[in-house]
């Protein structure tokens, strides 16, 4: 998947120099899908695990200077099956807005490389176990997370302000989880984010 992102990111960025440069404008709205590849680090015993899944997300940037700038990376709550094992054993929805200070690099023809840090906040609802687990555990998923970001990508413009984008993030994602009210460990998500999209400038 990296691979081919990064090829994609080529691509364009070698066409970038036919399009007419638009690099004026305070915002840029991104609509971008993006794969989530979850690292799932288990500390309960049980092998824990979600799955991966494509979705789709909306950034909005704001830039205070040429090169500074906020990203906001909004999407709607997402539905995951939860394994243990590799054994379905339920399903739960993440909601993880994420905010990021930039530094897009200028003076590029066509294209602006970037890279970020930020916060990422997770929040978990709508667990759901079968009920012999039900019976067994009563597990349950501590309702929310907050953890570092980091990306990198590149914005290449293709004119009229429009651009196509490629990022890559990594977010610090974890579920605390109890059994019967106590402590029984945490899975790590601690996804890579890869994402590739088009966005406005204006």
């Amino acid at each position: 998947m990296f691979k081919r992102l990064i090829a994609v990111a080529a691509v364009a960025a070698l066409a970038a120099p036919l399009a007419q440069a638009q690099d004026t404008g305070d915002w840029i709205v991104r609509a971008r899908a993006l794969h989530l590849d979850s690292r799932n680090k288990d500390t309960t015993g049980l092998d824990l695990s979600v799955n991966n899944k494509w979705f789709p997300e909306v950034d909005i940037t704001y830039f205070f200077t040429p090169n500074l700038a906020a990203e906001l990376v909004l999407t709607y709550p997402q539905k995951h099956d939860v394994r243990a094992g590799g054994t379905d054993i339920g399903t739960l929805k993440h909601l993880p807005p994420t905010l990021s200070l930039q530094y897009h690099f200028t003076g590029l023809q066509g294209f602006r490389p970037y890279v970020g840090a930020g916060i990422n906040y997770t929040r978990f609802s709508s667990e759901k176990f079968s009920p012999a687990v039900e019976a067994a555990l009563q597990p349950r998923v501590k309702s929310s997370s907050w953890g570092l970001a980091f990306g990198a990508g590149v914005d290449v413009q293709v004119g009229g302000g429009w651009l196509l984008n490629v990022d890559v993030k990594k977010a610090h994602i974890h579920a605390d989880i109890t059994s019967f009210g106590a402590d029984a460990g945490t899975l790590k998500v601690d996804p890579t984010l890869f994402s590739i999209g088009v966005g406005k400038r204006f």
